[in-house]
């Protein structure tokens, strides 16, 4: 019996135990969410934290800077749909309710995301794409929703970070995770997650994200002609403050992350059809690969006619293996052959050397009714620029939340970029642009603004139009624009180009901590951004680097590698800048025909009704047939602007007609005057002292001693003249002051007394 007791005391304590560590365990997750704060050189600390929101997603982390906080969730589907590549998609959405705004449109809500919401969510992609494993191949979704933003701390960058905890903790295999910081430059100093006040003052807006072992997986960035020096420094600090971040997100992970999913089996080929795929294919690829005569399509069609031949052979020595196996055998196979070939001779398959440039072409001024255009063709990569010069008006007016973010409230400088489907040979539609247009836009436009002046009398449209693409169009975007820039006579301080450089890397046994050998390629070639590892697009001047974007397909790079590549792409740049200069070397100072003209006009304030006229009038008319749009500067002054100097001298002809005047007669401050009525308003009588004085408003209030509605009820009709005294002008309006009521007598005020008191039914009237 004791011991039966004894036995129950033990199993009730086991219970209460159990119920106590669940209690615990419950109440850590619902009360207590897991975070981790993670302090950075700088003093400013990055809190992560997870299990609070969203719990039905497979990972989920808040990342609060200051007071701007930030959610990012992580889902993927459990089941894969036969999909060859990662399905990976994210969503960025800087809600208006987080920065206590309302949205401007007409339903009050948020709408489809912005320019600055698609070129963040391309930044998260960029920074998490590289680490997934090959074979995980599930549709993913990263959603960032903004829970506040405060006027300090941009959201965007940590945004990655939230990202990188999100899809650490959940159970979607990857091999992060990674950190993410926002380098500014102050002074010669590097500053590390700088604040938006700090940002006006800095030289320097690049952000750095990096993984363990100090390997750089994305760099984006833009300056105003940075040293190449300083972009190095930048790079090396925001790399090793990354790893802070990094290691944050490993503790959390390892305390409160969930095991991964196990991988799905990627469908292989056996070893034997590898093997006959290499027999069959190898020494055509070669020999394809080695033909320098190629171009871009002759190129493509051979590599497919040996892919056709290879499947179509293999498969009748195995008929029982899927096509589908085979064909991406031997994509994997050309693959392998292509990086083979430049790592063993340093040759590329167009016969250049790592460090050779394409053939370059320049040209400019090819329309006469063109403002500024020009053409610039790199190998079989061609893109023509256009400069359009408009009034201030036709500044982009940018949204409120863009605003916060950046400052800056339009911009008078922005540049269009568009990538048609005929640009590679091919059919497809063409309507709204896409995120890659918008993406590699917005490069290049960061690549030419530190060059064009700030303060300009026009609004300057710059579109790019890749009438042929075979690798690194953006950066033939820079180089295009520079030109018609100088070619618009926009006063650029210097010229500035663009390039691309790939990388091909090699491995020790395929594990990517440990690179073993490695070809760094200049101007890039669109089969070698396909084949390679690395796209890294930096944009200058001769002083140095005005824009840089890296994309790696490799989970990170050495900082070795990357300080290589910048080396090479300034060379690079440096013999392009010498053959712009011998097309255009500065800013065209002789005027054409059709460049827009600005003048000022200044006016007496007295003149501006007749210079508006009703409503504006005069103002719409005269842009209507001449194309002259006038703006008002203050009272007394308006900016002009013409399209050409032929549309100025007709507006100015017009306007010196509009407000010609015959000798004014001087009027005597206090002097009676005869004036004539012209026209009856609700609100007085407009009337002239003079046969060429235009029309002024003599008001109800100074008609008559008596107070009243209308000037009808005192019988005046129009043509009719009244006796007014001159007050001179008011000094704010430069309107006339003019009064009728003063020239009343007591007399009148008496009859009108009479007038009230009269009445009664034999219609008699006492007068005095």
């Amino acid at each position: 019996m004791l011991q039966n007791f004894s036995r129950l005391q033990l199993s009730r304590r086991k219970v209460f135990t159990n119920l106590q560590c669940s209690r615990r365990r419950w109440f850590s997750q619902h009360t207590a969410p897991p975070e981790v704060d993670i302090s950075l050189s700088t003093g400013r600390v990055v809190r992560i934290s997870c299990g609070k929101y969203a719990r039905f997603a497979d990972g989920c982390s808040v990342v609060t800077i200051g007071d701007t906080a930030v959610m990012v969730t992580a889902v993927a589907k459990q089941k894969s749909q036969n999909s060859s590549f990662l399905p990976l998609v994210v969503d960025y959405r800087q809600k208006s309710a987080a920065a206590g705004r309302i949205p401007t449109n007409f339903l009050r809500r948020e709408m489809g995301p912005s320019e600055k919401e698609i070129l963040a969510a391309r930044l998260v992609d960029r920074s998490i794409r590289p680490l997934f494993p090959a074979e995980f191949r599930l549709d993913t979704q990263i959603v960032c929703n903004m829970l506040a933003i405060d006027a300090s701390n941009p959201p965007d960058v940590q945004a990655i970070n939230g990202a990188s905890a999100a899809l650490a903790i959940s159970d979607i295999p990857w091999n992060g995770p990674v950190g993410a910081v926002r380098l500014g430059l102050v002074d010669n100093e590097v500053i590390v997650n700088p604040t938006r006040r700090e940002m006006q003052l800095s030289a320097l807006d690049l952000v750095v994200t990096a993984t363990r072992q100090n390997l750089v997986v994305m760099i984006e960035g833009r300056g105003d002609v940075v040293n190449e020096n300083e972009i190095r420094m930048a790079i090396k600090r925001g790399t090793k403050e990354a790893q802070l971040i990094v290691n944050g997100i490993e503790r959390l992970q390892k305390t409160f992350g969930k095991p991964k999913r196990t991988l799905e089996p990627v469908p292989a080929v056996d070893d034997e059809i590898m093997q006959a795929v290499r027999t069959m294919a190898e020494m055509r690829l070669r020999e394809i690969f080695r033909d320098f005569t190629h171009d871009k399509f002759s190129r493509d069609q051979a590599v497919g006619s040996a892919r056709t031949d290879t499947i179509d052979k293999v498969w009748s020595s195995f008929p029982t293996t899927d096509p589908a196996l085979i064909g991406e055998a031997f994509n994997k196979f050309v693959r392998h052959v292509f990086r083979e070939m430049v790592l063993e001779d340093s040759v590329r398959c167009d016969g250049r050397g790592l460090d050779d440039l394409r053939p370059i072409n320049c040209s400019v001024n090819l329309h006469k009714p063109l403002h500024g255009s020009a053409l610039f063709q790199r190998g079989q990569t061609q893109v023509f620029a256009t400069v359009a010069l408009d009034s201030p008006e036709s500044a982009l007016r940018l949204d409120a939340l863009t605003s916060l973010d950046t400052g800056l409230k339009s911009k008078n400088f922005f540049l269009h970029y568009e990538f048609p489907p005929y640009a590679t040979g091919e059919t497809g539609k063409i309507g709204p642009i896409g995120r890659r247009e918008i993406g590699h836009g917005a490069l290049a436009e960061r690549g030419l603004v530190p060059i064009v002046p700030g303060e300009h009398p026009f609004t300057i449209r710059l579109t790019s139009e890749v009438l042929e693409s075979n690798g690194s169009s953006s950066m033939a975007t820079v180089c295009a624009g520079s030109l018609a820039l100088m070619d618009a006579g926009v006063p650029v301080s210097e010229s500035a180009a663009g390039v691309a450089i790939g990388l091909i890397t090699k491995y020790e046994n395929d594990d990517t901590k440990h690179l073993q050998d490695y070809r760094i390629l200049s101007d890039l070639l669109g089969i070698e951004d396909y084949m390679g590892d690395m796209d890294m697009k930096v944009a200058g001047t001769r002083r140095g680097v005005t824009a840089i974007q890296a994309d790696l397909k490799v989970p990170g790079i050495p900082l070795k590698v990357v300080m290589e590549a910048l080396q090479k792409s300034m060379e690079a740049r440096f013999k392009i800048l010498d053959i712009m200069d011998d097309t255009i070397a500065a800013t065209r100072t002789i005027r054409k025909d059709c460049w827009p003209v600005t003048d000022r006009l200044v006016i007496e304030a007295n003149q501006r009704p007749r210079l508006l006229g009703t409503g504006g009038i005069h103002l719409r008319r005269l842009y209507l047939e001449t194309g002259v749009q006038l703006t008002q500067e203050d009272e007394t002054s308006f900016r002009i602007f013409a399209p050409s100097d032929a549309a100025m001298h007709e507006a100015k002809e017009h306007l010196e007609e509009l407000l010609k005047t015959e000798k004014v007669p001087e009027l005597e401050f206090g002097a009676i005057y005869t004036a004539k009525i012209v026209e009856l308003r609700d609100t007085g009588v407009m009337v002239t002292l003079y046969p060429s004085m235009p029309p002024t408003l003599l008001h109800n209030s100074q008609l008559d001693q008596r107070k009243i509605a209308h000037p009808s009820v005192l019988g005046l009709p129009v043509g009719s003249e009244i006796q007014v005294k001159y007050f001179g002008r008011d000094p704010v309006s430069g309107f006339m002051r003019l009064s009728r009521k003063v020239l009343q007598g007591p007399a009148t005020a008496m009859h009108r007394n009479l007038d009230r008191m009269s009445g009664g039914g034999d219609g008699e009237t006492k007068t005095t």
